[in-house]
């Protein structure tokens, strides 16, 4: 699984851009904010031996991953519950859970959701929304 980024120059300096990993800023030159956006990443993951690894497209488009899948799955899910101000429980709560350690383990990393179920964590912290899935461009 790879996310989409973007790096476009401004003034002196070069942005990225993550925006489903929330993940925001810029270096002196192209090279040194994708260098950046890859600290960035492993920094926000936190997990001993995670590795981000980034894959240069056309244009300034970027994707960048990690050796670890689960992390990023974790991550993504804390992203998008928090950017939607929700709380472990109210999410927990929709998915019609007693309790919110039951959706606290795909944050923690301590489960991978199949597909489907991805698919339904992120329906009831973003209802209305549909994720894409499209082929790599990098």
């Amino acid at each position: 699984m790879r996310y989409a980024g973007q790096a476009k120059r401004i003034g002196r300096h070069w942005a990225v851009d993550v925006p489903e990993l929330g993940v925001h800023t810029q270096g002196t030159s192209k090279m040194n904010a994708f260098e950046m956006a890859v600290e960035a990443l492993e920094i926000i993951v936190d997990k001993r031996g995670f590795k981000a690894e980034l894959f240069s497209g056309p244009n300034g488009y970027f994707e960048i991953t990690g050796n670890d899948q689960q992390a990023l799955f974790s991550l993504l899910l804390r992203q998008k519950r928090r950017a939607s101000g929700l709380s472990l429980a109210q999410v927990a709560q929709r998915l019609g859970l007693k309790s919110r350690n039951s959706y606290a383990r795909y944050e923690q990393g301590r489960a991978v959701p199949t597909a489907t179920k991805l698919a339904e964590l992120l329906r009831v912290i973003e209802p209305g929304h549909d994720f894409v899935l499209t082929p790599s461009r990098a």
